[in-house]
């Protein structure tokens, strides 16, 4: 091993530990030394520890000026790097945010993915997108806004169905001025950043304002609107404060974590997100309340006052100093909640654990259904199925799909698509050979290869795939076929391994699992075959329209999506692209309407 420990400092900061060049494990420490140095004594009782004592060849540090500068080096350097032996919970996804389009004449509200909100017109981000939809459904309840499109909002020429739900107020038909639309806008902000008696007592005193105005019909109006706050108020009320509080829960089972979270603002829950962990032996849990909370307000603008741990932090004060240099936020972590949070409480510490029974459950299920195929099929290991499945019209637009499942169910992050040649089109066994070519050149990894390989063809699209696989040097791996029955009716499939039919109950679990993995490698495949054919419409049909480059292409499917939103635009909407002038538009309204 390339470090020596005497020259370690005694300082805070963080380690990086690298097996053969790579990074496998990223640390923080009070004291680097001794944290360090703890990792090679004698002996270890942490099975974790001693997995990475036996595998690290290296060691490198960095100080830092205070133990606050190590935990957020280590969560941005464990992000960057994510090594094997870290927890890392948060992908780098965007973070659903709701969105005001205030640019418009008459603004929507809708939900947006987005890193980070970039102005005012963003509230959140919140802990799902169900969240944002949830609170956008109220506030076209209580203020009417808009949820449509642009487009659909300049093309329409009578109220739509919301209108007559009372969940818009119909402003693309001049059914409201553009005034009273705007106080629906700002009541829908306010109702979004205050509390909901805030909101209460302004409206209330809206109503006294339309009836010394005489203005009567105003007054019924915001009457309803309170009413259905109210209303709204009794349907969610599940706490009996309204302060905000956020609550984190860790549970061990096992080799795995359940981490649950729970976000509530003025009293009610506004969302839960929950994280699996896998294969996290002896993880210490104040580590993981630790990254849980970094990662979680990594983005947060919206950060309470207070968050909740329902197990044991000792040094809560270095996460309350994090939140001071990081976010300029005084957050107390606290442990012992109160009478009226404890039911909130105990459903958050009742989720982390829910989250691993589920995931137990499912691995039962489908542990049981490999274990039942194995026996059927007669071959020693089954850990892992690949699905095959090859989608095209007519020849066109042909693609393939790799679907892989394991003890664990639908494995996705390996799901893979191919794009078949030209030369191979309306040609599905030259198109099945050629995938299963490039596929295999991936088998060298061990953690790739599979035990079985389920393709949706006869006898003949089996020969060709047992002679790939016989001409490779993995010949241990089975292959076998589904056939589709009479009529393609459900139940009726035929399973054709090397030896013919294989006898498969139609209830058991095995054939069950082999339907699931056909039909997910068949849906994997179509939807991206109609993805390619809806791009290539979209793109050959702005071809024939004189002036129309790759880049006034991509300005304008990135404004309308797709030919359908772009047909029912006008030449006014089309010239707001930039590089589209009326002569342009008025083109690609005739193309397109031809």
């Amino acid at each position: 091993m390339s470090v020596n420990l005497k020259k370690v400092p005694n300082t805070p900061g963080v380690y990086k530990f690298f097996h053969n060049h790579e990074i496998i494990y990223i640390g923080k420490a009070k004291d680097l030394k001794k944290r360090v140095s703890s990792y090679f004594g004698k002996s270890h009782k942490d099975r974790k520890a001693s997995q990475i004592r036996f595998l690290t060849d290296k060691v490198e540090t960095f100080t830092t000026k205070n133990e606050v500068e190590a935990l957020l080096l280590e969560q941005m350097l464990i992000k960057e790097n994510k090594p094997k032996f870290n927890i890392l919970l948060r992908d780098d996804k965007t973070y659903p945010y709701i969105y005001f389009s205030l640019d418009h004449d008459f603004p929507g509200v809708y939900l947006k993915r987005t890193k980070k909100a970039v102005n005012k017109n963003y509230f959140g981000p919140f802990v799902s997108s169900e969240a944002v939809k949830k609170s956008i459904k109220e506030i076209q309840k209580i203020f009417k806004v808009r949820n449509c499109s642009d487009n659909t909002f300049s093309n329409r020429t009578r109220p739509c169905i919301e209108f007559q739900m009372k969940r818009c107020s119909a402003p693309c038909v001049e059914r409201i001025k553009k005034i009273d639309y705007f106080e629906d806008i700002t009541g829908a902000k306010s109702f979004l950043s205050s509390s909901d008696t805030k909101t209460i007592q302004k409206l209330t005193n809206d109503i006294d304002k339309a009836v010394l105005r005489l203005d009567f019909e105003k007054a019924a109006e915001i009457r309803d609107r309170l009413e259905r706050l109210n209303l709204l108020k009794e349907e969610q009320s599940v706490v009996t404060f309204a302060s905000d509080i956020d609550i984190f829960s860790v549970y061990s089972e096992l080799a795995y974590l359940g981490i649950s979270i729970i976000v509530v603002r003025r009293g009610k829950i506004r969302g839960t997100k929950t994280y699996l962990v896998k294969q996290a032996h002896f993880e210490n849990i104040e580590d993981v309340y630790q990254s849980a909370i970094v990662n979680f307000y990594d983005y947060q603008a919206d950060i309470p006052k207070k968050i909740l741990c329902t197990g044991s932090i000792e040094n809560k004060k270095l996460l309350e100093d994090m939140f001071y240099q990081k976010h300029e936020k005084k957050v107390r972590i606290i442990q012992s909640p109160s009478k009226s949070i404890r039911p909130i409480f105990n459903l958050c510490k009742l989720n982390a654990q829910q989250v691993i029974k589920n995931h137990i459950s499912k691995e039962d299920k489908y542990t049981f259904a490999l274990n039942e195929l194995k026996e059927y099929l007669g071959i020693k290991d089954l850990d892992k199925i690949e699905g095959y499945d090859v989608s095209h019209i007519s020849g066109e637009n042909a693609v393939a799909s790799c679907v892989v499942f394991s003890k664990t169910g639908p494995s996705k992050s390996d799901y893979r698509l191919f794009n078949i040649p030209k030369s191979l089109s309306g040609n599905d066994i030259g198109s099945l050979e050629h995938v299963l070519k490039r596929r295999i050149k991936y088998y060298k990894d061990p953690k790739v290869k599979p035990d079985l390989i389920l393709i949706d063809g006869g006898k003949t699209q089996l020969k060709f795939v047992n002679n790939v696989i016989k001409k490779s040097e993995y010949t241990d791996i089975e292959v076998i076929s589904i056939v589709k029955g009479s009529n393609r009716i459900r139940a009726t499939e035929t399973i054709i391994g090397k030896k013919g039919i294989v006898e498969l109950d139609k209830y058991l679990k095995a054939f069950l699992l082999l339907q699931e993995v056909r039909d997910e490698s068949h849906r994997f495949s179509l939807q991206a075959q109609r993805k390619k054919k809806r791009k290539s419409i979209n793109r050959s049909q702005l071809d024939n329209v004189v002036g129309i480059g790759d880049i006034l292409k991509k300005r304008l499917l990135k404004k309308y999506k797709n030919i359908k939103n772009m047909k029912e635009s006008n030449i006014k909407s089309l010239m707001t692209v930039k590089g589209i002038n009326a002569k342009i538009a008025k083109l690609i309204i005739e193309e397109l309407n031809k």
